[in-house]
């Protein structure tokens, strides 16, 4: 790795929602809820745009590809972390989130190991996934700061989605990995 993949836009990008996240728990923790939102947001925000520099600029890395989903993982696994234990979400939803990244990390590294399997693109019940779990954490935060009933109603709602969906790609992700560890690998001598 050299040092002008780590100096592109969006890979700065991502650097910086890394380093917001220390700031949001802080001030979670502080119970500045206002403060943690509009962090939360900037990460988020910082997410969208880094994956769109990259297709705009062409300055799609191989580090990127990398820490991206890091920096989303980490930013989304802390945040579920974070409020089970300031009691502000049942545990439940963290326990079902962590086992499942858990999961896919430790079968991803023993494929890459044995097997040399390195397509690990999200499935579109992984982006949902994704999508309830940040609209979880968004709205969590928000009523937090605005304790409104349609709040609530939509942080409950999208706390569901996530349990649902964490489950239902995990089980995908299961069936998908089956189906390529069962498509045989290419020949080069017939490629050529």
């Amino acid at each position: 790795m050299n040092l002008r993949q780590i100096l592109t836009a969006p890979n700065q990008l991502t650097l910086l929602r890394m380093i917001f996240l220390p700031f949001i728990v802080i001030n979670l923790v502080k119970h500045d809820f206002k403060w943690a939102l509009a962090l939360f947001i900037l990460a988020g925000m910082s997410d969208g745009l880094d994956g769109l520099l990259a297709r705009t600029l062409h300055q799609q890395t191989l580090l990127g590809q990398y820490l991206d989903p890091i920096a989303d993982k980490l930013l989304m696994s802390t945040m579920f972390l974070v409020l089970s234990i300031e009691r502000m979400i049942p545990w439940k939803y963290t326990i079902v989130v962590f086992s499942r990244d858990i999961s896919i990390l430790l079968i991803s590294g023993v494929l890459f190991m044995i097997a040399g399997l390195r397509d690990f693109r999200p499935s579109i019940f992984g982006k949902a996934n994704t999508f309830s779990q940040v609209a979880a954490i968004f709205f969590v935060l928000l009523l937090l700061v605005e304790p409104v009933r349609w709040i609530s109603i939509a942080c409950i709602t999208f706390l569901r989605a996530t349990f649902i969906f964490t489950i239902v790609s995990a089980v995908h992700y299961a069936f998908l990995v089956q189906h390529r560890l069962r498509v045989p690998a290419p020949n080069p001598a017939i490629d050529s």
